[in-house]
């Protein structure tokens, strides 16, 4: 059993990291891009061809931490009480007893989310942004560490209902993992020609070491000139030429707090501008609503936040 009072932030993260790496060859950014969501405190979104590895990803997260782990297969007939639960009579004590769904974890897997219906997918919206749940008039509190990682294919669209803006804000951060170079790509094959490399992973840090990573992160200083520099950076994005809809606040809060990972597993007690840059598109382009005209021409939510990044003044 780790003792997470001496092991630090930065101990922490690359314990997780190697784990992870150890499963997912060439995926080095993906995997930074996960833990500073997950020690930020937000939710993720992996968007991806299908075989990419996202599945794996986040099973191989959860897998490295001696915490729950629960995957829920999203399809059009899921029910919103197939993921919160349901109360059901108990006729000997004569009384409604819930029973709890998947959602009552640490980490959930939210499989192919935009395969199930509009009001399913919204059952997940009071747990992510409040880690609480409504059944049948009651509220029930979500564990300390509650963290969502979903996955969807951008390919197929028959029988997939995308996900509304209010969910996708939501989601701290959006990226994908692409193609693995050749060489990383022959290392995946000789690795898995036997077993799967998966089944030899175990959790090597505790949920006290990541609750204690994710208090750090909190701690860790970013200044007043900084904190100006991303909300000039998502407010840009509310009038940029083909944007219809830009970042809310909750960009601005996300920003900073997975800069404040980044900053924490790098070793500096202090965020900085290269940190903030670094991950701005995965937090910020999700968000955005794009005119369709802009579409059909070739613009995206990616290419704006990269351009309002360019024409932003760092501070120095």
């Amino acid at each position: 059993m780790t003792d997470h009072n001496t092991i630090s932030a930065g101990e922490t993260f690359k314990k997780v990291f190697d784990n992870i790496e150890k499963v997912m060859k060439g995926q080095a950014r993906a995997i930074r891009l996960l833990l500073a969501g997950f020690a930020g405190g937000g939710h993720i979104l992996l968007e991806d061809y299908p075989g990419t590895g996202k599945t794996t990803l986040a099973k191989t997260l959860a897998l490295s931490i001696d915490t729950r782990f629960t995957r829920i297969q999203f399809t059009p007939d899921l029910l919103p009480s197939d993921i919160l639960g349901v109360s059901i009579f108990d006729p000997k004590d004569r009384e409604f007893r819930l029973h709890n769904g998947p959602v009552f974890t640490n980490i959930l897997l939210a499989d192919e989310i935009n395969r199930a219906s509009p009001r399913t997918q919204s059952a997940l919206l009071e747990a992510m942004g409040e880690k609480q749940v409504s059944i049948d008039g009651n509220l029930y509190r979500l564990e300390d560490l509650f963290f969502v990682i979903a996955t969807q294919n951008p390919v197929e669209s028959c029988g997939t209902y995308p996900l509304p803006e209010a969910q996708m804000d939501r989601f701290a951060l959006q990226f994908s993992l692409g193609y693995i170079s050749a060489e990383d790509e022959v290392a995946v094959l000789s690795a898995q020609k036997d077993t799967h490399p998966i089944e030899s992973i175990s959790s090597c840090v505790t949920i006290e070491d990541i609750l204690a990573l994710k208090k750090q992160v909190k701690n860790v200083y970013i200044s007043e000139e900084l904190k100006h520099y991303i909300v000039e950076i998502v407010k840009a994005t509310r009038s940029f030429p083909g944007v219809v809809l830009g970042a809310s606040p909750r960009a601005s809060l996300a920003l900073m707090q997975t800069a404040g990972a980044l900053a924490l597993f790098d070793g500096y007690e202090f965020v900085s501008p290269d940190h903030i840059q670094e991950i701005a598109v995965a937090v910020i382009a999700h968000r955005l609503v794009m005119d369709p005209q802009a579409r059909f021409s070739g613009q995206t939510a990616q290419g704006a936040v990269e351009e309002i990044l360019t024409t932003t003044p760092v501070p120095t």
